[in-house]
């Protein structure tokens, strides 16, 4: 128990350290070669304008720069390669208890969050560079359900993955449907990521959620699983503290389309993706928002939120940016907790 622990505390202490020691040069680099937003607006996906955003955004978007999310994904590779070299260059009970680099549990999550987080460094490359919105949606849409087939083929052919749990009924056998709920899971899951809108709130909000997903990953037992989270929570922490505003940096989609990417390998790993909606509410709130603000327009002719996605809602009725951040952290830490002990006890 005290190894399986220690295995746990050691990536999210160490994934933290190597977060704050790496963002000042990375930060540097960003300011340095001025890469940020060279015009303020957005389109939403729809491709209609977005006035009440950009009135409310405009000053912060062309002067803050993006790729903040580099923090994140750079930090957990340095620690799972170090802890992993550190097991072969000093062979030990303790190093290799240590080493969580796993084929049947981390690799595919590790894999993702890397393929992930490039799509979204493209993304922002071209937004900051070529100064055109960066890939159109659709585009990185078809990203994202790419790499939900490859890896719920994977789940369903070779991991033999045919059920989803029910909390208190048991297995659901669902067979080849497998493979197009794992993609919608995703592709909601990617739709979500427009919550990195205010600052604090995506960080926040995602190093919530995988706390949450190491505590489940480790009372289930899949103790090398838990150890990656823990490290994705500390990279995520240590983005935080450059994120909490005035933001030094964005997220942006190289920071989170990386982590909902991964969110839904975890997801499934660990069983639990029935509960997800509570286990990442803030997530799905933001989705469900966005949906009933189209759906409204579209079938309606007016909108029921000022502005979508729902905490730029709450902005736009005068609510501080720091009490919408914060209120989506304290519902983020309840629901999760509620989702948790949902999937526990109703194993």
């Amino acid at each position: 128990m005290i190894l399986n622990l220690l295995k746990i505390f050691a990536p999210v202490t160490v994934a933290f350290v190597v977060g704050l020691a790496i963002t000042p040069l990375i930060s540097g680099y960003l300011y340095r070669h001025q890469l940020w937003k060279k015009r303020a607006g957005k389109v939403d996906p729809s491709g209609q304008a977005t006035p009440i955003f950009n009135q409310l955004h405009a000053a912060r978007e062309v002067n803050t720069p993006r790729l903040g999310g580099l923090v994140i994904w750079f930090s957990v590779i340095i620690t799972v390669l170090a802890i992993y070299f550190f097991s072969l260059l000093f062979p030990s009970d303790l190093s290799g208890k240590l080493n969580f680099l796993s084929r049947n549990q981390t690799w595919i999550p590790f894999a993702v969050l890397i393929l992930g987080s490039l799509v979204g460094l493209v993304d922002d490359w071209l937004e900051i560079r070529a100064a055109n919105g960066g890939l159109a949606f659709k585009k990185r849409l078809l990203f994202v359900i790419l790499i939900a087939l490859g890896v719920s083929a994977w789940f369903y052919f070779k991991l033999d993955f045919v059920s989803v749990f029910v909390p208190f009924f048991g297995d659901f056998f669902i067979g080849p449907l497998l493979i197009p709920f794992f993609v919608l899971v995703m592709m909601a899951l990617f739709s979500s990521g427009v919550i990195d809108g205010l600052d604090g709130l995506a960080g926040g909000v995602m190093a919530i959620i995988f706390a949450t997903y190491t505590g489940l990953a480790f009372f289930e037992n899949q103790i090398d699983l838990a150890a990656f989270c823990a490290a994705v929570t500390g990279a995520t922490l240590a983005f935080l503290w450059f994120n909490i505003p005035p933001a030094r940096f964005y997220m942006s989609e190289t920071g989170i389309l990386g982590l909902t990417t991964t969110l839904t390998v975890v997801a499934f790993l660990t069983n639990s993706v029935l509960v997800l909606p509570l286990l990442a509410f803030p997530l799905f709130a933001t989705v469900l928002g966005n949906l009933i603000q189209l759906g409204s327009k579209k079938f309606r002719g007016k909108k029921v939120f000022l502005v979508a996605p729902i905490h730029h809602h709450f902005e736009a009725l005068g609510w501080p940016p720091y009490k919408v951040v914060m209120r989506y952290w304290i519902i983020g830490v309840i629901t999760a907790l509620v989702g948790l002990i949902i999937t526990l006890l109703g194993r």
